[in-house]
């Protein structure tokens, strides 16, 4: 996916096999196998040009991440538990994320506070 997000535009399996190959050795079969997967699964979408196809990204790359974090969180027996060590694991640059995030989300009941030295926490 991210060879495809970083080519933004429609990308066939042998460029994205030649891009690849700058860093290592890879098949042919197997690029072409992964953007199948991926077009099964519905991350990419895909028009034939002649015998190829052109690859495109069906979502953009937060929203992958999203349904990422989304199945790991749902695939835990104690939600609650996974999202506390989650958070234990963020840095502080990434837990800074976290409150924009949650600042621009309106989610009812959730305080958000302000990090220090800004004032009083807001409620949302």
């Amino acid at each position: 996916m991210t060879r495809v997000w970083e080519w933004n535009r429609p990308v066939t399996v042998r460029e994205v096999l030649e891009d690849l190959r700058r860093e290592r050795s890879i098949a042919y079969t197997t690029v072409m196998t992964v953007l199948d997967n991926l077009h099964q699964k519905g991350w990419v979408r895909r028009e034939q040009e002649g015998r190829a196809y052109r690859y495109e990204a069906g979502s953009t790359r937060a929203a992958y991440s999203a349904a990422l974090m989304n199945d790991a969180w749902t695939e835990s027996d104690k939600a609650a538990a996974a999202l506390v060590a989650f958070f234990g694991m963020m840095s502080a640059e990434q837990t800074e994320a976290l409150r924009d995030a949650l600042r621009v989300v309106d989610v009812p009941g959730v305080q958000v506070a302000a990090p220090e030295g800004e004032g009083e926490a807001t409620q949302r």
